[in-house]
């Protein structure tokens, strides 16, 4: 039965990250509405979004592949913070505290992902006995 993402950490920091990176972005230059302040933002919420897909789905295998998709999207938002940072877009404080959280999101998934590999492993060798 699929359930609710609201419950998991990982999902419940991908909504911090995201916050900390609307917030980031509000006072980036107008020029980057569309730019990087929209390939941020849709990035960040992806994050979050990705897990609450996985979540809502019916197995195991789909969950860890919306898990894999979110990761993916970790990724692309440390990028951009790269980006904006050599650009000097926001201030270097804020950056830095969003890159912390999409590391630790980064993280999280990384181990949620691992986990759930090896559950699946074990199911089909219990099936294959």
């Amino acid at each position: 039965m699929p359930q609710d993402a609201q419950d998991l950490t990982v999902w419940q920091r991908a909504i911090e990250l995201t916050v900390c990176i609307y917030r980031l972005t509000q006072d980036f230059p107008k020029q980057e509405t569309y730019g990087l302040v929209s390939q941020l933002r849709r990035a960040s919420i992806s994050i979050a979004s990705n897990i609450a897909e996985g979540r809502g789905r019916l197995n195991s295998a789909e969950f860890r592949q919306f898990l894999g998709i979110a990761l993916g999207s970790t990724f692309e938002v440390k990028t951009q913070l790269i980006v904006a940072r050599r650009l000097e877009m926001g201030p270097a404080k804020a950056i830095d505290e969003a890159a912390a959280l999409s590391e630790e999101v980064s993280k999280m998934l990384t181990s949620f992902i691992e986990k759930l590999g090896s559950k699946a492993k074990r199911g089909s060798l219990r099936a294959e006995s």
